[in-house]
């Protein structure tokens, strides 16, 4: 079964923590919490590893985020992975980690994507597949 599920989320929770602040860049690991609208009705937790160019500019980020709530009424939980190659233009990546879907959302496969407008407001799109 394919679908698309959108909505809107905030980010509830941002939780960083400097890890190397060196000439060239700043790593950072961030803790972060989302409550989710629309499609999916859940919540998650965001594991990040960031990096700031030298002038304090975000460069780029890699992160794993556990869902756990309900898609389009499936009861269950997934994680995604984020890559971020960098902020001048480069593709960000969001999908569902193979085999990580629990319950009703077992098997879940997809691509997810993140859009921020210009009031700050964060809405996703979410295609999947159930086997």
């Amino acid at each position: 079964m394919d679908g698309l599920a959108e909505g809107g989320f905030t980010v509830d929770s941002w939780e960083p923590e400097v890890l190397d602040e060196l000439p060239g860049a700043t790593l950072a690991r961030v803790k972060l919490t989302k409550t989710f609208r629309g499609g999916l009705t859940g919540t998650s937790t965001v594991h990040m590893i960031s990096a700031a160019d030298g002038e304090g500019q975000p460069a780029a980020y890699t992160a794993f985020e556990r869902y756990a709530g309900e898609l389009d009424g499936r009861k269950g939980s997934f994680v995604l992975q984020h890559c971020a190659p960098g902020s001048r233009g480069e593709r960000l990546v969001i999908a569902v980690v193979p085999g990580t879907g629990t319950e009703e959302l077992a098997g879940i496969t997809g691509g997810f994507e993140i859009r921020i407008d210009d009031a700050g407001v964060h809405s996703y799109v979410f295609r999947y597949a159930l086997a």
